[in-house]
């Protein structure tokens, strides 16, 4: 018999199940199987970001189908959908890499079209590499639906020579390579060991530091995010967060009830006691974005500046994802984070509950090895800092995870390139001195175009040994595997005529990530001749195509390189049309 028909009055999907005009609209979902009652019921889109692409994914296709029996057992309808995912370990290097954060964007449009053209009710979102995970947040918050995040889950750590190893060694051992320190043989028998299943890659880089945040925030269910990818059980988690979307939907709980100013601030934490990934300097900002709150890369590093790092992960630090989870996971970080009175415990979160109320339930402590007490932490700041100075008026960010206090600050010449590629050359010729501060110019969002991360050069002088004994900044990005005194996200970018356009080959820059700064030794009147002399942004070759059209809209780097004016904008909200 028929349970009780569902009042959808308010939920989107009555446009397209309702009423005898939607007739034809029905005769589709019959024909793809649909039962009556099913079609009486909430749609929820199931959305992920499965492809063949990287080992990231490849994962989502079968944790999906748990999310689609969890809603199915709470009484709504899950519709399955795929969008895009650029893997950054395969577009890292090349001009693919052009590709990767733009794809944050395409990621959260095509979430919203097909949510917007078949009038689904709410979202679980599925992901599992660097832009996919803000990507599917954003889509989230803009629509204002009931929403549920899940991660894809880590990859397992490699084994070489006794020692767990992740994909930033592979990335470190062709610097090893050209420095003459390892083999060619010995580079095969690493990179047949270095990934050895499903998962995104294994440190505290970017794909685990946005898991972090989803659980922080609130859009993720509590330890969601920690169980690797090759884990059957994870398929649990996938079953709890289709009910849990379900149970939104009846309580009236939407994406931006629960992404707040208060949760953002707690996603920010974590990033910071984690030792995160820089990248979420860009992403908490887009993401706060599409909620119409002004949450700037400043705003994230006022966080930092005050928040302890004391949980040791890759790659600062000595663990991967996995021994975070089997350590407790993000619910024993949060807990010591209320310890300190770091967390704004009446955030509400997927479960329905408040994050006060889910930490309540945690019964595990701090190990004190993968997770330190917060009383006693690694180190008293976060393994994250903002910089600003005349050299970057719009501010930047350095990740110093692991890094001794002596460590961070350095002053040197200048030796400017004018792209990675540039850049890159030159360190695989030894064409550079110990102790200069390496600039690469022409790399962010929209001078690049796209703002690629720089691993490939950075990782290439750690494997040469000289991480330490020079700096690199650029108006790009670094993965979150990036390791040693490398300040990304300088803005205004060059292309906008920041300063960092303007710099010349032995101009002295000073770097100070105790105060918080960057500064070139030029005087404002220097500055100001150079900028009136200076001929414009360099030319790109994408002059058409969706490389050129990001380029002419995304904004500036502090505000998270969003590419539209945001919820502030926003005449209507989609559940309500």
């Amino acid at each position: 018999m028929q349970k009780n028909k569902t009042d959808k009055t308010n939920l989107p999907s009555r446009h397209v199940t309702e009423g005898p005009s939607r007739a034809p609209h029905r005769s589709y979902f019959y024909a793809m199987e649909l039962t009556e009652e099913e079609i009486d019921q909430p749609f929820v889109g199931v959305a992920t970001c499965w492809n063949e692409a990287a080992p990231c994914n490849i994962a989502l296709n079968w944790q999906a189908q748990s999310v689609k029996r969890g809603v199915k057992e709470a009484q709504g309808t899950p519709r399955e959908f795929t969008t895009i995912t650029v893997t950054d370990g395969i577009a890292m290097g090349h001009e693919g890499m052009r590709s990767s954060l733009a794809s944050r964007e395409a990621i959260a449009d095509t979430v919203e079209l097909t949510m917007r053209g078949h009038c689904y009710d709410a979202v679980v979102g599925l992901a599992g590499c660097d832009k996919s995970l803000p990507g599917m947040m954003m889509a989230m918050i803009r629509l204002n639906t009931p929403s549920v995040f899940m991660y894809g889950g880590s990859i397992l750590p490699g084994q070489h020579e006794g020692k767990d190893i992740t994909v930033q060694d592979m990335f470190e051992a062709v610097g090893r390579y050209q420095a003459g320190d390892m083999s060619e043989g010995e580079l095969a028998v690493l990179e047949r060991v270095a990934c050895p299943s499903a998962g995104a890659c294994g440190g505290q880089f970017t794909a685990n530091t946005m898991a972090c945040v989803s659980e922080a925030i609130g859009l993720a269910l509590f330890n969601s995010s920690g169980m690797p990818a090759p884990y059957e059980s994870r398929g649990e988690y996938g079953v709890a967060s289709g009910k849990a979307v379900m149970n939104l939907i009846d309580k009236n709980i939407r994406a931006r009830d629960i992404v707040t100013r208060k949760s953002l601030e707690n996603a920010a934490r974590i990033v910071a006691c984690t030792g995160g990934s820089t990248n979420a300097g860009l992403h908490l900002p887009a993401m706060a974005h599409e909620a119409g709150i002004e949450f700037t890369l400043q705003d994230v590093c006022d966080i930092f500046r005050d928040t302890p790092y004391f949980v040791d992960l890759k790659p600062g630090g000595q663990y991967v994802a996995k021994d975070l989870y089997e350590a407790g996971g993000v619910p024993v970080v949060l807990k010591e984070l209320r310890k300190a009175g770091l967390i704004h415990e009446d955030c509400i979160t997927a479960s329905g509950n408040s994050i006060g109320e889910e930490i309540d339930s945690v019964t595990s402590e701090a190990d004190g090895r993968v997770v330190y007490p917060v009383e006693t932490p690694i180190s008293e700041t976060g393994g994250v800092v903002g910089l600003m100075g005349n050299l970057a008026p719009d501010g930047a960010i350095v990740k110093i995870a692991g890094m001794s206090e002596d460590q961070l600050s350095f002053t040197g010449p200048a030796r400017v390139f004018e792209s990675e590629e540039d850049a890159f050359q030159a360190v695989q010729d030894r064409a550079y001195q110990e102790g200069e501060v390496i600039v690469i110019r022409n790399e962010g969002p929209a001078g690049g175009p796209g703002m690629r991360e720089m691993l490939a050069t950075t990782a290439a002088l750690s494997g040469q040994g000289m991480g330490k004994k020079v700096a690199l900044i650029t108006d790009g990005r670094f993965s979150g595997a990036t390791r040693g005194f490398c300040i990304g996200h300088v803005g205004p970018e060059a292309a906008h005529g920041g300063p960092i356009a303007l710099l010349k080959d032995g101009d002295m820059i000073t770097i100070n990530a105790i105060e918080g700064s960057i500064n070139v030794a030029l005087s404002d009147e220097e500055l100001a001749e150079r900028k009136a002399a200076w001929t414009g942004a360099r030319e790109t070759i994408y002059a058409s195509g969706a490389l050129w059209k990001y380029a002419q809209l995304v904004g500036e780097t502090y505000k998270g390189a969003v590419t539209h004016p945001g919820a502030k904008a926003e005449r209507h909200e989609y559940w309500d049309l």
